[in-house]
């Protein structure tokens, strides 16, 4: 299967129309991409110590969540990191392909993936005007919000999560949305959500939304999107008969 090809199913699977607006994703580098894909290497991000690894060892493609290429880069040299990164996938001819939001709304993608690393099953959905079925919903047995904080922690393996709002709530129903979720906090209150589960949401939105009634959970960025990294290798291997293996580009400590 060709770089092209493997693109093209994985977008029968997470089509460019759940993509938000603003997002930028697909093919990102690609030497040749009608080049076979043997080897994989997935990521959160193609960060550059993540393009570098690849080269080294005999990587041809690079699959990630989060665009290389987010923004237009200014120039391409290597004194400037994007550059770099673009130079260094070229010369080794390894191509690179991020879904982005079409993977956190697209079915087994990172929301619904977060929710089943956490122990339950996503029985709906919800979003924005821009991204209406990217969050998941689940119903679950009651339990606190200072139960569902410390299960939460455990099934993600963080050093701590940050929460705001009533810690003895009894919780029933629960809204994921992994990464950067602060825009879906209002509509996981309309869906009558009352623990939200995010990457981050930000002190403000946390604050107004904890006044709310609606308990948040920020489990960091990383730990709320890694779950999809599986989802990932295992398709690379299904779709293009691939070796995968993934690659932990958190570049992140807590002291």
């Amino acid at each position: 299967m060709t770089v092209k090809e493997l693109h093209n199913r994985l977008t029968e699977l997470y089509p460019k129309t759940l993509s938000c607006s603003w997002d930028n994703d697909g093919i990102m580098i690609s030497r040749d991409t009608d080049a076979e894909v043997k080897k994989v290497l997935v990521a959160l991000d193609a960060a550059a110590e993540v393009v570098k690894y690849a080269a080294a060892n005999g990587f041809d493609t690079v699959l990630t969540h989060h665009p290389m290429l987010f923004r237009g880069p200014k120039s391409v040299t290597p004194e400037v990191l994007t550059g770099r990164k673009i130079l260094d996938a070229a010369i080794a001819g390894v191509s690179v392909i991020s879904l982005h939001t079409r993977l956190d709304a697209g079915a087994d993608g990172v929301n619904d993936q977060l929710c089943r690393t956490v122990g339950f099953e996503p029985t709906g959905c919800f979003g924005d005007d821009d991204a209406p079925t990217l969050g998941r919903v689940a119903e679950i047995a009651p339990m606190t919000a200072d139960e569902l904080a410390a299960l939460v922690k455990d099934k993600l393996g963080c050093d701590a999560v940050r929460v705001t709002g009533d810690m003895t709530r009894v919780v029933t129903k629960v809204g994921f949305c992994g990464g950067d979720g602060k825009d879906f906090v209002i509509p996981a209150l309309i869906e009558g959500c009352d623990a939200y589960i995010t990457g981050d949401a930000g002190y403000n939105m946390a604050q107004d939304a904890s006044e709310d009634g609606l308990v948040v959970i920020e489990v960091g960025h990383y730990h709320s999107e890694a779950p999809v990294c599986a989802r990932l290798a295992a398709l690379a291997e299904e779709i293009a008969g691939a070796k995968a293996e993934i690659y932990d580009s958190c570049g992140y400590k807590i002291l």
